[in-house]
């Protein structure tokens, strides 16, 4: 029994992050609607990856892009269709890994009410969704919109910045605090360096100790790299990641017990896993307006879905080390952690 639950944790991690290649949950574009006149300007930031779907593109390629979109975002005003005019196409460069699309929509009169509808999830899949802000002369609204959530309409008045209409998509705080969530519960490789920090197990205490460090510390990087003060390339980041799985496994290996420091593993490879946070948000060229708002509730949205793994794991990790066969098992479960986050920390390099 022991034997065949060893190995089947084994097999489930291998699988786990080999297929760990995005922080993100599925893909994410950024959206900025701009009002002026009877004209409305939708300009679409997307990750140059998502564009490709892995193939180089040509600069013709490119520019279908621009009609592509069009295709797929309708915009109206007081309840008749904008027409959309020949649209631009930013390729990435070395400097930046997005690809922006330019379009502006000419509207019969300037809205007093502006709908929206996003049908990219047809393009790029069901995991894709788009965060929008509207800017208008008097003020500003973020939205999501989702597969679930294609379509909304915002109502105007001169007195007053831009309120949406019941039933439209969620708006900025929950958008970013979902983003959140979706980033660290589908960023495998985050969770499976918190689960080779706790697998060693511990007193409440020390694991309370482990999970707060690692906290903190993403969030400070998180915070630096958002507000640009320190940047780091992927190409150096992803690497690291890989290779602090690869280093906490070692040592549940070679260690006889875990050691009392072990928060402060977590806090100084907690810095660099908050980069990779930030990925996420970066990519998407967020506006200097917004960055604080969406940075805070996104780092809301990352603790609240780590702490949901983290209390799944707690009862199973006290329950596990009350075993003879718990020293065996560890090692055999972080052998294959350590083989895997090696074969990846290798990719990385070659790949990222």
């Amino acid at each position: 029994m022991i034997k065949q639950t060893t190995t089947a944790l084994i097999l489930s991690l291998t699988v786990l992050i080999g297929s760990a290649q995005a922080h993100t949950a599925g893909s994410t574009g950024y959206a900025v609607v701009t009002v002026f006149g009877q004209t409305v300007r939708y300009v679409l930031t997307l990750p140059a990856d998502v564009v490709r779907s892995g193939k180089p593109m040509s600069a013709d390629e490119f520019s279908d892009l621009a009609g592509l979109v069009a295709q797929h975002i309708a915009i109206g005003a007081n309840d008749a269709a904008c027409a959309s005019t020949p649209g631009t196409v930013q390729p990435p460069s070395p400097t930046r890994t997005t690809v922006v699309v330019t379009l502006d929509y000419a509207c019969a009169a300037a809205p007093r009410m502006l709908s929206l509808t996003d049908n990219m999830f047809d393009v790029f899949g069901p995991d894709h969704h788009t965060l929008v802000t509207v800017q208008w002369p008097e003020g500003r609204e973020q939205l999501l919109f989702e597969p679930l959530n294609r379509s909304a309409r915002l109502g105007r008045t001169v007195e007053a910045a831009p309120t949406p209409d019941i039933g439209s998509a969620p708006s900025s705080a929950f958008a970013f605090l979902r983003l959140g969530v979706g980033h660290i519960l589908t960023g495998y490789d985050h969770l499976l360096f918190l689960f080779a920090l706790l697998l060693r197990g511990g007193r409440l205490r020390s694991l309370l100790g482990i999970v707060t460090a690692f906290t903190i510390a993403h969030s400070i990087t998180l915070a630096l790299a958002i507000l640009g003060v320190v940047v780091i390339p992927p190409a150096i980041v992803e690497p690291v990641i890989a290779l602090s799985i690869a280093y906490v496994a070692l040592e549940n290996i070679v260690r006889e017990r875990a050691s009392s420091g072990r928060w402060l593993v977590s806090f100084v490879f907690g810095l660099v896993h908050g980069f990779g946070f930030a990925g996420a948000l970066l990519e998407l060229g967020l506006p200097p307006g917004g960055i604080l708002g969406s940075l805070l509730f996104f780092n809301l949205g990352v603790e609240a879905g780590q702490a949901l793994v983290v209390a799944a794991l707690f009862p199973a990790l006290l329950w596990f080390g009350r075993f003879a066969w718990e020293r065996r098992a560890v090692t055999a479960i972080s052998t294959a952690v350590l083989v895997a986050a090696t074969a990846l920390a290798i990719e990385r390099v070659l790949f990222v």
